[in-house]
C-alpha cells in the first residue's frame, strides 16, 4: 500500500473551497472578494504570530490551517476573475519559479554567495523595476515593523544616516523610537516581537497584581 503523498489533502481543501463558492454553497462565501478578505488575512496572520510565541502545537497548527485557507480563498475569487484570472496553481507555479531564481546555489549549481542577503537583493532588483531600495515595503506594516524593514534596506545598501532631530515633541519621540529600532535591528532583533514579548511580561505582572490580596 502506497503512501499518501505530502500535499494531498490540499487538494482537498481546494475542493472544499470551490463547493463552498460554486451555486449551492454557502451564501456568505461566495460574497466574499478580495477586499472584504482583507480583515481576516490579517487577523489570521497575527494568530500564527501569537500561536508560535505562546500556543501549543496544536493551537499553531489550527492557525496555520486558517491562514492557508486564506491564501486558498483568495486564489479562488482570482479564478473567477473576468479581468487577468488566476488560480491555485498559478500562485504555487510563481512561487516555485520565485524560490528556484532566487537561490541559484541550490537549482543553479552556482557557490554560495558570502552575503545570501545581499544576492537576494539583487536577483530581487533584476526582476523588479523599481526605483528605489525602499520600493516594495508595505505601507501598511506595523509602524515598528516597517521602520525595522527600511532600515535594513537602508543598512543593506549604505544609505543610513541619523537624521538631525530638529522637531517637536511628536518628531522627538518619533527620532527616538527610530534609533531603538536602529539597535533592535543591529543586534539582530525583532523589535515587533521584542515588544509584544515586554507589553506580555507588563500584562502578566498587572494580572497578579490585581489577583493578589490587598495588603493591611
Amino acid at each position: 500500500m502506497s503512501e499518501t503523498p505530502a500535499g494531498s489533502r490540499l487538494l482537498d481543501l481546494v475542493a472544499v473551497m470551490d463547493r463552498l463558492r460554486s451555486p449551492g454553497g454557502c451564501p456568505w462565501d461566495a460574497q466574499q472578494t478580495h477586499v472584504s478578505l482583507l480583515k481576516y488575512l490579517v487577523e489570521e496572520s497575527y494568530e500564527v504570530v501569537d500561536a508560535v510565541e505562546n500556543g501549543t502545537r496544536e493551537e499553531l497548527r489550527d492557525e496555520l490551517g486558517d491562514l492557508l485557507l486564506q491564501v486558498v480563498f483568495h486564489a479562488r475569487v482570482a479564478q473567477e476573475s473576468t479581468d487577468e484570472p488566476f488560480d491555485i496553481d498559478d500562485v504555487a507555479a510563481a512561487i516555485v519559479s520565485k524560490l528556484e531564481r532566487r537561490h541559484p546555489h541550490v537549482f543553479a549549481g552556482e557557490a554560495v554567495a558570502e552575503d545570501l542577503q545581499a544576492g537576494w537583493d539583487a536577483i530581487k532588483a533584476t526582476e523588479k523595476a523599481r526605483e528605489s531600495v525602499l520600493d516594495g515595503i508595505p505601507s501598511s506594516l506595523p509602524a515598528l515593523a516597517r521602520a525595522d524593514k527600511v532600515l535594513g534596506r537602508l543598512q543593506r545598501n549604505g544609505l543610513d544616516e541619523t537624521v538631525p532631530d530638529e522637531g517637536g515633541d511628536e518628531e522627538s519621540f518619533g527620532r527616538e523610537l527610530l534609533d531603538l529600532v536602529r539597535r533592535a535591528h543591529a543586534s539582530g532583533v525583532d523589535p515587533e516581537a521584542a515588544l509584544r514579548t515586554a507589553t506580555r511580561r507588563l500584562e502578566t505582572a498587572a494580572r497578579a497584581a490585581e489577583r493578589a490580596p490587598a495588603s493591611r
